[in-house]
């Protein structure tokens, strides 16, 4: 049995077992220091769960470095993908690498830009941005509409090309999380909230389905499902709109000749007729050759006039066969690291038009991914929608870019109140 002393030092009882003294000061400090470390990882674990508060300095850090890596890893993959075409062209084989970077500068202009941008003043753009997105999509209609691939969504003046349902996404964005900030206190109102922004949301996406663009349009009908959803608005409402947008999707793609036989070639139906299952088996084939540790960089074998759009809505297919299986999945964690850093920027503030502008951009981003990755490995069938940051096309970078910059703006340490310093504040 031990012996019971005094400890001089604290006038408290102290233990002795054989040669050590423990006094009882020390054992609450013990306790002290592991109720500490308890504290610490519970924090931790809420912070890991979206119930903490995290600094914002480390999101904004996190965001623009997954930013700056997949664009970086898209113009390498153009390079490498569209060097074989462009010399089948008789062109320099870095003739596309030079002008996706030339607008991959102009986009991140845009995005730092806007990253220092008070969040009062893209409200204040907000409706500027919607008429000027209506004003584009209805001129691709005139004779400077461009049809590509079946879908008349381009603008061509010049040399210079654009689609205008790119910018279309942010404006619709940025103007569904205005207008359901200033109505912020009838949310839970469908007809004097949720009918005005599905009905002048339905303006922009009528017109892109008038040039036929149906992958843009089923974005862009997500982005405003993501907007009710975000206000706080019913789940039915969202739900329901969601239903009726893919009821419409198929009754357009079977209406619609390519559609369908994009659809057939998809199910492995009329293959041999239609040629449309080629691009997707080239796709396959090149996934299949990379292996776990891919064939190289620059060594694909299938950009050789195999697979059509290597550059472009099938460049996944490219990084699979040269950088492989660790490639593939280095792409989708930057995307998933990016896009949960992103929706917890936005979750944690009560302002609507952040929650809102905020969550759309994060889903529009992340569902374009997710479809494009989805459409090369066989999960979908071929709809056109290009990787974020990694395909080529300027228009698409461009504006993808300053969608991040919007982002970026809510994330900065010194964001402030949501309106113009000096006015009132909406709730």
């Amino acid at each position: 049995m031990p012996d019971t002393r005094v400890d001089r030092s604290s006038g408290r009882p102290a233990f002795e077992d054989r040669d050590r003294v423990i006094s009882v000061t020390d054992r609450e400090a013990t306790a002290a220091g592991l109720a500490s470390v308890r504290r610490r990882l519970a924090s931790s674990w809420e912070s890991l769960a979206g119930r903490g508060r995290p600094t914002t300095t480390w999101a904004f850090s996190v965001m623009l470095t997954c930013v700056i890596a997949l664009t970086a890893i898209g113009l390498t993959m153009v390079l490498s993908a569209s060097a074989v075409e462009s010399i089948s062209k008789d062109q320099s084989p870095i003739s596309l690498f030079r002008k996706q970077a030339i607008w991959a500068v102009v986009g991140f202009g845009l995005m730092f830009g806007l990253s220092r941008m008070p969040v009062w003043l893209f409200r204040r753009a907000a409706w500027w941005a919607y008429l000027f997105a209506v004003v584009l999509l209805v001129v691709v209609l005139t004779p400077l509409g461009v049809e590509v691939n079946g879908n008349r969504n381009w603008i061509q003046v010049g040399s210079f090309t654009m689609q205008p349902s790119e910018p279309a996404k942010l404006a619709l964005a940025m103007w569904a999380g205005h207008l359901l900030a200033r109505k912020s206190a009838r949310l839970g109102d469908f007809k004097s909230t949720g009918l005005p922004v599905i009905g002048m949301g339905l303006i922009i996406i009528l017109l892109v389905l008038r040039g036929k663009d149906l992958g843009t349009a089923i974005v862009l009908f997500a982005i405003l499902a993501v907007a009710l959803w975000a206000s706080g608005m019913p789940k039915r409402v969202p739900g329901a709109l969601l239903a009726v947008a893919g009821a419409a999707g198929v009754v357009l793609s079977l209406v619609s000749s390519n559609r369908s036989d994009r659809i057939q070639a998809w199910m492995g139906r009329n293959c041999d007729v239609s040629g449309l299952c080629d691009q997707a088996q080239a796709g396959a084939t090149a996934l299949a050759r990379g292996g776990w540790l891919g064939v190289g960089l620059g060594q694909s074998q299938v950009k050789w006039s195999w697979l059509p759009e290597a550059h472009n809505d099938f460049v996944f297919a490219i990084i699979g066969e040269e950088l492989g299986l660790v490639g593939t999945l280095f792409i989708l964690g930057l995307f998933a690291l990016f896009s949960l850093v992103a929706i917890r920027v936005v979750l944690r503030y009560d302002d609507v038009f952040v929650r809102v502008t905020g969550s759309c951009i994060v889903m529009w981003i992340a569902m374009q991914a997710a479809v494009n990755i989805a459409m090369v490995v066989g999960a979908l069938p071929v709809i056109g929608l290009p990787l974020p940051f990694i395909s080529y096309g300027g228009s698409a970078l461009t504006f993808t870019l300053a969608a991040v910059g919007v982002l970026l703006a809510f994330a900065r340490p010194e964001r402030t109140a949501p309106t113009r310093p000096g006015r009132k504040r909406h709730a």
